[in-house]
């Protein structure tokens, strides 16, 4: 395959001091599980440059915060002097890694897997830096080497390689077969997996892959083809299978979903509380693993989030960190705008609609059709109030409609009240926040 230049990206990549010894700083930061010889991996990387890859398979419409710590790991190893190829699965995404699961994946539409390639492509490009340089990034897809093979010349120049019972040892293979049995198209997984490091090595001289400690047994059968059939030696690198202190896989939402790097699909606002919002357990953990955020400050988050919990520094650091890395600097300013805005610090008729919309989410919301009713009856409707309540939160100085304190027991929001046409924000007192919505027309 030609080597693709990115285009530009939306956003610059953050500049970050490279460090002395990558594989020290990526054992720090928790990245280093597993590697076939440390010491000869050291010493290939002292030589450099080195290429290294790995691979995103396209199981759906975005990549998420979880991607992050591989992809941000091609990202270490560029910025100390090394080349990083980022493969998306565009042939491994026909069948679906069969690690982890306990059935068989529901296959998609080769037109699914196709659009999907095509957006996390351009996501993984927004991380790396694609220059003319020995450094410059890969994207490549596995497609473009496999889809020209015929089954008979996979299974023949391929196939051959692996020892069956070599392929029922491994971790991935043995967990299906006790948990009630795997396809054959699942198990050649493997062999597709282990094509692409020989390839990428053809191509690229890519000696090492790195991914999730799940994706052992997988790397080091790519190790043994490109010995078998290359007489090359190569490196495995893995890194932790990352939970929080809840067990829950890193990335994943309060309510069970991914937290996505489409913006489409989790706004930087939505990123920036779930970020505001994570244990103080695990906030640490958080940014070393998705962020550039060097040791020495870390660690002095660290201590300020034991001596002083109430202050979230370490989560604050986090959010602007990770929405900045994410979507930009810019959405950054966005999304304080307008966490201050919903609290009384700010104006939010200067919120655009998408960031107002997000910041409103999670608020409770109150749904209204034709003529707006009286602010005293939203305050009670919406907030569980009594009558009598609404009245007396108004008449105290307490009731507040888009910030501006309402004076009047018998104020009804105006046409101009309404925020882009269809929002109110209503609040009693500094924190009871009420979302008034019209429906759009």
């Amino acid at each position: 395959m030609a080597r693709v230049t990115a285009p530009a990206p939306p956003h610059e990549l953050p500049t970050v001091a490279p460090v002395a010894d990558v594989l020290a700083d990526l054992e720090w930061r928790g990245l280093l599980a597993q590697t076939t010889d440390r010491e000869a991996l050291a010493k290939e990387l002292a030589a450099g440059p080195l290429t290294v890859y790995c691979g995103f398979d396209p199981t759906a419409d975005s990549l998420h915060v979880g991607s992050l710590v591989p992809l941000l790991a091609l990202r270490r190893f560029q910025l100390a002097g090394h080349r990083p190829i980022a493969l998306a699965g565009g042939a491994t995404g026909f069948i679906g890694d069969p690690t982890g699961r306990t059935t068989d994946r529901v296959m998609s539409s080769p037109e699914e897997i196709s659009a999907r390639v095509a957006l996390i492509s351009s996501q993984l490009e927004r991380f790396l830096s694609f220059d003319d340089g020995p450094t410059g990034a890969v994207l490549a897809n596995n497609l473009d080497w496999t889809a020209p093979l015929s089954v008979l010349d996979f299974l023949r120049d391929i196939g051959r390689h692996f020892p069956v019972n070599q392929m029922l040892a491994r971790e991935s293979v043995s967990a299906r077969l006790e948990s009630g049995g795997l396809s054959f198209t699942e198990m050649s997984y493997q062999l597709l997996q282990s094509l692409d490091f020989v390839e990428l090595y053809r191509r690229y001289d890519c000696r090492t892959q790195i991914g999730g400690n799940d994706q052992w047994g997988n790397i080091t059968a790519g190790l043994d083809l490109l010995r078998r059939t290359e007489q090359a030696s190569g490196h495995a690198l893995t890194f932790p299978l990352v939970t929080d202190s809840a067990g829950q896989k890193i990335g994943k939402s309060t309510g069970g979903g991914n937290v996505w790097l489409d913006p489409d699909l989790t706004s930087p606002y939505a990123l920036w509380q779930f970020c505001l919002n994570v244990d103080d357990r695990d906030a640490g953990t958080y940014l070393r693993l998705l962020t550039f955020v060097g040791r020495e400050e870390v660690e002095a988050l660290d201590r300020a989030t034991a001596e002083r919990p109430f202050a979230r520094a370490a989560q604050r650091r986090l959010a602007d960190e990770l929405v900045a890395l994410v979507h930009g600097p810019a959405e950054v300013v966005r999304v304080q705008a307008a966490s201050a805005a919903l609290f009384g610090g700010g104006a939010l008729d200067a919120l655009d609609e998408p960031t107002l919309r997000a910041a409103l989410s999670e608020a409770p919301s109150l749904v209204v059709e034709g003529e707006s009713p009286p602010v005293v009856d939203l305050l009670a409707a919406g907030l569980g109030l009594s009558k009598s309540d609404a009245r007396r939160a108004v008449k105290e100085g307490g009731a507040y409609l888009n910030n501006a304190k309402v004076a009047d027991e018998a104020a009804v929001p105006s046409d101009e009240d309404w925020l882009h046409g269809r929002f109110l924000v209503l609040r009693k007192g500094k924190r009871n926040v009420l979302v008034v919505e019209r429906p759009r027309s």
